[in-house]
């Protein structure tokens, strides 16, 4: 039987870069046993840079794809797992984007790659490459975030988001996604048609996708930092009833909640789980700073 070995780094990026980017992180895993692992529905759109084997994903979150391998994969926002093959060892890194400063960082809108999984390379071109080949020269985890850093400042482009949508995010980010739609629609002073198409527009997914999204990581983490009951997760993160945690549970993870805790819980990184207090910060104010 193979010991699980597991060396992690975790780094926020370069001041101009943090209104776009939640935070890097780093794995080197070895001794993974052979099986598939579920990738989450988030509420940030993830780059995974791989530095040894590519990412087999065996099944994507949107059924129209077909399975496919990775050396560096975007996937936008999803409200759907993806799964993915794992085994043996892996190594490489994790970008975590906001949806708002998906065009900031790459360069391309966040709707244009809902519940897609992309290659880098289609929307970097040889700059995906490139970027690969500099991370595998590096030596340590400092090294490999300073490279992300001058790769992301290289083709920067700062743009703010429309500041009605910006702040609705910001809300259901704070109260994971325990607002109502209407209320939302209602505070900004749009139809709850209107701010719903504007929404989608810019984030890639509904305020309800996102909602289901952010309560979904909020019991994650809960799951994870308190062991608490189903039922009271439940009542934590606003679902109706346990039952209404399984459903949602069965159509984000693909799996019942509890055999996620038994299957996925136990090899999962902090910094894996969404889910964290989120502040208060005014995100305008910032991209006044950096613009």
């Amino acid at each position: 039987m193979s010991t699980l070995i597991s060396d992690t780094a975790v780094s926020i990026p370069a001041p101009a870069l943090r209104p776009f980017i939640t935070e890097y992180a780093g794995f080197r895993v070895s001794g993974v046993p052979p099986g598939t692992h579920f990738g989450l529905p988030s509420s940030d759109v993830d780059l995974i840079i791989s530095l040894s084997r590519p990412i087999d994903v065996v099944q994507m979150p949107n059924s129209t794809q077909r399975p496919s391998a990775f050396g560096a994969l975007v996937a936008g926002l999803q409200d759907a797992p993806a799964i993915v093959r794992q085994g043996g060892d892996a190594f490489g890194l994790h970008v975590f984007i906001t949806p708002l400063g998906v065009r900031a960082i790459l360069g391309v809108a966040s709707a244009e790659i809902s519940s897609l999984v992309l290659n880098l390379s289609d929307i970097w071109g040889s700059r995906a490459g490139e970027l690969i080949e500099m991370l595998l020269a590096a030596s340590t985890w400092r090294q490999r975030f300073a490279i992300l850093d001058r790769a992301f400042l290289s083709k920067f482009n700062p743009i703010s988001p429309p500041p009605e949508i910006a702040w609705a995010w910001r809300r259901l980010a704070k109260n994971h996604g325990a607002v109502p739609v209407q209320r939302l629609a209602d505070e900004i002073g749009w139809s709850r048609q209107h701010f719903s198409d504007g929404f989608r527009d810019v984030i890639g997914v509904t305020p309800k996708s996102a909602a289901r999204i952010f309560r979904f990581e909020r019991a994650c983490r809960l799951m994870k930092d308190s062991r608490s009951s189903l039922s009271n997760v439940a009542a934590s993160c606003g679902y109706f009833d346990q039952a209404h945690l399984t459903r949602e549970w069965n159509t984000l993870a693909g799996c019942s909640p509890r055999e996620w805790i038994a299957r996925e819980l136990p090899f999962l990184q902090d910094y894996e789980l969404g889910g964290r207090d989120n502040g208060s910060d005014d995100l305008e104010s910032v991209y006044q700073s950096v613009v």
